[in-house]
């Protein structure tokens, strides 16, 4: 079989020679014009002027659209229509679109969207968590709440205490390739869009309503992305609108692409948080009942906030049975960038909220950390617990990280080198080392119930050559080339003979985002589906002409066996077309078991859970603050992997970026609301230098107990989580400087650092 191969992926010879083709790198057609956003200076007001005579005679102009102009609907929100093209009246952060140029070339588009004068009567922003909270500015009437229990009561019962607040910072996507689109207009008067998106359909549906069209009129087709890590999908959402409406208005083709600057002045990022915690427990470390508040900056528009915020509270509880917890949730509207989907939608942050309590507690005991973990741990399938159920009422019945836990503290030598890095500490003035361990349960399923769907779309030919799509986008993370080895094995043929070409609203219909870690998980089981109807068809054909039972029928190794009578797969197919025996078939498949209720915070969200653990190890400097991820070892469960290579390359960088969430990027607004951190020079992503210099990566050696495609496990954003074991090592090392508790904020900068060592060391 083809599925369970460490293959390579299937562009990545495409990738390194600079041959793969992006948005950007379609041809465009001979006159296709450039489009570029004139964009709001000030954070929140009302436009009372606008002056675009000096815009509409730049150089190459061809056309400048406002709100006023817009033919339809000027709406590209994901969610409640609060987000439009371009503002209407009212500006409500830096870098919101005012205006949009359509001119001859990108640089003349940008040159001429600086050339506009808008007057604007400013209005004080709210830029804080604290001033917005002051005013109320919500997207719920209230917080939302999930519990579980008597929190209060158990904490009030409890042996010993802590409690904290901590400030835990968002995340710029920085994708390789930036947002991009082009928009074809088409003899019928549709219109074929080409977008850098991980979700065409919402895509094609904000283009439809844009220019009045129904959705059948709008072709969107998407080839790969160079990155999207859910920064794509629902940004994308303005430019290809805006490519379209131009498209219409001029009757040319448009495109758009954003520079990095205006990307990351424009688009959402990573919801920052603020967590405050009160939690309850025995002398043992045993937990009794837990308090979460959470504060969640939304930016200036709803977007995908709700589940988002829904995502980091059913996530607050990560591998740990609480008897009694309480988490409460407010969705604040600031006057910054709208805040959108980020690889793990929320989880990330309330994981990283639930693993905070522990650090504390363990410090607050004595207790080594890992110890004290794997003490509130969710009991083991094969162990007897009444009530082995999450916050929000949903059994745990595949908990695998009793025996992760025991294998990697082994396999990473963790005691002992727990023991040497004290004893090296006490050697040391301004150095000092740390290490962590750090645990990972992630859901798997979008909790919008029915986005848990997909549909494929395969073809066998006549010479025995496969061809197939299906809804799931390409950013680089294999998905064509998993889908491409569940084929290969359906049909039991070699992976070369199966092609998969771009995602295509036209060919595969109402698809859902590439998101939520489903996307093998869903498109994989659509496409099993499809070639399982054609294999079938085969199977009864080829059995009639040898007067055999369609069971009797088997496919494997390129060739296809009846009996003790055998032929290539190719013969097999051409057989089967001159017996007219119908050689295509869609796919189609919905997640089973899933059942979710958002508002009472009850309900199975999620089909499975998917586990991971690591332990970082990290050094110091007191001077500076500056620190050195000096070793990482992670044990992930994939299930049974699609493909051990792909996966093993999503863990690593799954790793890196969430050791960079937490460490290295800061996003910086100055006190008007502007982002001072929009560009590579002012950002700090991991670089090569900062990943681990010992990086061990193994992969579980287990099957998923539901009934996924081969048994895997989702990979995309899992491992994203790993990364919490390095702030929690910046922890450790903080606090042999002194007796106190570090309290980091994240991201954990060498600035944040520095302070933590003073506050130690002074004991406050």
């Amino acid at each position: 079989m083809s599925v369970s191969k460490p293959l390579p992926h299937d562009a990545a010879e495409l990738h390194v020679t600079g041959a793969a083709r992006y948005v950007d790198d379609i041809p465009s057609p001979a006159g296709t014009l450039h489009l570029a956003f004139g964009i709001s200076p000030i954070a929140r007001g009302h436009i009372t002027g606008m002056h675009l005579t000096d815009v509409q005679n730049s150089p190459g102009v061809a056309a400048v659209m406002t709100a006023k102009g817009l033919p339809f609907s000027n709406d590209v929100s994901p969610s409640i229509h609060d987000e439009p093209l371009l503002a209407a009246g009212t500006v409500n952060y830096v870098g919101q679109p005012v205006f949009l140029v359509v001119a001859d070339s990108h640089r003349n588009a940008r040159i001429a969207a600086r050339e506009g004068k808008v007057d604007y009567k400013e209005e004080p922003a709210l830029l804080t968590l604290d001033a917005a909270l002051a005013a109320d500015s919500r997207f719920e009437e209230g917080p939302r709440i999930y519990q579980k229990g008597d929190a209060a009561a158990a904490i009030g019962a409890a042996p010993r205490t802590v409690e904290g607040t901590f400030e835990l910072g968002g995340q710029e996507h920085f994708y390789l390739e930036g947002q991009a689109a082009m928009a074809w207009p088409q003899e019928d008067g549709g219109m074929l869009v080409f977008s850098s998106t991980q979700h065409p359909t919402e895509i094609q549906h904000k283009v439809a309503d844009a220019i009045g069209l129904p959705m059948h009129a709008v072709r969107v087709e998407t080839r790969r992305m160079g990155g999207g890590f859910g920064g794509k999908e629902s940004q994308g959402n303005a430019l290809a609108v805006a490519c379209a409406v131009a498209a219409r208005l001029t009757g040319k083709p448009c495109k758009m692409r954003y520079d990095r600057d205006d990307d990351m002045v424009i688009t959402g990022k990573r919801h920052a948080f603020r967590i405050s915690y009160r939690a309850g427990f025995d002398g043992d470390g045993k937990l009794q009942g837990i308090e979460f508040l959470h504060l969640v900056d939304c930016g200036w528009a709803q977007d995908l906030s709700l589940p988002v915020a829904d995502r980091a509270m059913l996530h607050s509880d990560n591998a740990y049975l609480i008897p009694s917890i309480r988490i409460e949730s407010h969705r604040l509207r600031t006057n910054r960038q709208s805040a959108t989907a980020y690889r793990g939608f929320g989880g990330p942050q309330g994981m990283v909220g639930i693993e905070r309590v522990m650090d504390h507690i363990a410090h607050d005991l004595g207790i080594d950390p890992a110890e004290l973990r794997q003490r509130n741990y969710y009991a083991a399938p094969a162990q007897a617990n009444p009530d082995n159920t999450t916050p929000y009422g949903m059994e745990v019945t595949d908990f695998e990280l009793h025996g992760m836990t025991a294998d990697l503290l082994r396999s990473s030598d963790y005691a002992a080198r727990k023991t040497a890095i004290a004893e090296w500490n006490k050697g040391q003035t301004h150095l000092k080392r740390g290490i962590a361990f750090s645990p990972v349960k992630f859901g798997i399923s979008f909790t919008l119930t029915h986005l848990n769907q997909a549909g494929a779309l395969v073809h066998v030919y006549q010479d025995g050559s496969v061809h197939l799509n299906h809804g799931g986008t390409e950013m680089g993370q294999g998905l064509f080339q998993k889908v491409a080895q569940v084929a290969a094995s359906r049909f039991g043929i070699p992976l070369e003979k199966v092609k998969i070409t771009a995602t295509d609203t036209g060919k595969v219909p109402n698809t859902s985002a590439t998101a939520a870690s489903s996307g093998s998980d869903l498109n994989g089981m659509a496409v099993k589906a499809a070639c399982e109807t054609i294999r079938d068809r085969m199977a009864e054909h080829l059995a009639l002409h040898h007067q055999a039972r369609p069971g009797d029928v088997v496919f494997e190794n390129g060739q296809v066996r009846i009996g003790q009578d055998e032929m290539s797969f190719a013969q097999a197919a051409a057989l089967c077309y001159q017996g007219r025996v119908s050689l295509s078939a869609t796919g189609f498949y919905k997640t089973p078991k899933v059942e979710w209720d958002r508002i009472r915070g009850q309900g199975r969200p999620f089909y499975y859970f998917a586990y991971g653990a690591a332990v970082t190890e990290v050094a110091v400097d007191a001077l500076t603050g500056e620190n050195r991820i000096l070793r990482c070892d992670i044990l992930h469960d994939a299930g049974a992997s699609l493909n051990p290579a792909l996966d093993v390359g999503q863990i690593e960088g799954g790793y890196v970026q969430g050791a960079g969430w937490l460490t290295t990027e800061e996003l910086v607004w100055d006190d008007a609301g502007r982002l001072r951190t929009h560009a590579p020079s002012t950002y700090k992503i991991p670089a090569c230098s900062d990943r681990p210099d010992v990086f061990n990566v193994k992969l579980w050696d287990g099957q998923n107990r539901e009934d996924t495609i081969y048994r895997s496990k989702a990979v995309g954003e899992p491992p994203f989580m790993l990364g919490i074991s390095a702030w929690l090592a910046l922890s450790d090392a903080v606090s042999a400087f002194g007796d106190a508790y570090p309290a980091l904020n994240a991201p954990a900068t060498a600035e944040e650092v520095w302070r933590a060592i003073r506050r130690v060391r002074d004991g406050i």
